[in-house]
């Protein structure tokens, strides 16, 4: 057989198409989870003025959430002039990377702060949301965080 340039265009041609099939197969494979950020994203979407409203609430505060890594995990302190007992509400960590390793709880203080244990944080990028209420008063909280 005798190689000329019809037959290396065919060959090219044919190793091209190939490139490119491999390239679809590969891409349409479901390797990772590519869905939307969270679960109930449509729903979070429809409380987005209820949450701008919570977080204006939350720049009136004279003081506002702080939070801080500790030996033993992440401490979440509130407001001193507030009365702990009174402080209701939840805590969410959303970790961007791994929807597994989010965390969630609701806030039972004792005194003012609140802390989230080193077994449930790892080290990298979290999302930070404390949705809170205190005395018929609604805040939030929401910061990016590397921890």
């Amino acid at each position: 057989m005798k190689f000329n340039w019809g037959t290396g265009i065919v060959i090219a041609f044919i190793a091209f198409m190939s490139f490119i099939l491999y390239f679809v197969i590969m891409m349409s494979k479901d390797r990772n989870d590519h869905h939307l950020v969270t679960e109930d994203y449509y729903q979070q979407e429809l409380q987005f003025q209820n949450d701008i409203d919570k977080l204006n609430n939350a720049k009136s505060l004279e003081s506002n959430l702080r939070w801080q890594k500790t030996d033993s995990g992440m401490l979440i302190s509130f407001p001193e002039n507030l009365q702990a007992q009174k402080i209701t509400g939840n805590i969410e960590l959303y970790r961007p990377s791994n929807k597994h390793l989010d965390y969630k709880a609701p806030i039972k203080l004792t005194n003012h702060s609140l802390l989230i244990p080193n077994d449930h944080l790892l080290e990298g990028r979290w999302d930070i949301r404390v949705d809170w209420s205190y005395e018929d008063n609604a805040y939030l909280y929401k910061q990016q965080i590397v921890y």
